[in-house]
């Protein structure tokens, strides 16, 4: 099994060629969830993954109610910043999904209203609205290797 990554219409291609080599390290899942707001042969989705798309396991999805069709029975967390509960909070398992927003406005409310159980936040002071969407991936995801002993990885 692996972790998954789920990236609900992400909006800049850096950040999602830097999901994909943390998930190229980590073994993790990559999720696309369309509409995407750039073009999988866009440059810098390609310079910021690197030489490591050949590792990342990637899914295309035309919404994510296709991805929780397709998975059900899974367990999803929400990363939000406006979460009650922060993502250290759980104990994770393999196979677990982690869905994150779009940069410019995260997941919808309504998605959110309706999993409030496993909406997730990263802390962070005040004097910003939000971490950066591979940065916030990457903490997430390496929490969860961190709580199953760093399972495949060296």
């Amino acid at each position: 099994m692996a972790l998954h990554i789920v990236l609900v219409e992400p909006e800049i291609p850096a950040n999602t060629g830097n999901i994909s080599r943390t998930c190229a390290a980590t073994g993790a899942h990559l999720h696309l969830v369309h509409p995407l707001g750039f073009s999988t042969d866009d440059s810098a989705l390609k310079r910021a993954g690197l030489d490591y798309w050949h590792a990342v396991h990637i899914e295309h999805h035309d919404s994510f109610a296709e991805v929780q069709e397709k998975y059900a029975g899974s367990r999803f967390f929400y990363a939000s910043t406006k979460a009650k509960m922060r993502y250290s909070d759980f104990e994770y398992q393999d196979g677990d999904f982690f869905v994150f927003g779009k940069e410019t406005k995260g997941l919808p409310q309504e998605l959110l209203a309706a999993n409030p159980d496993t909406c997730i936040r990263l802390p962070m002071g005040d004097q910003v609205r939000s971490l950066n969407l591979s940065n916030s991936a990457a903490i997430v995801v390496y929490e969860a290797l961190r709580q199953l002993n760093f399972m495949n990885l060296q």
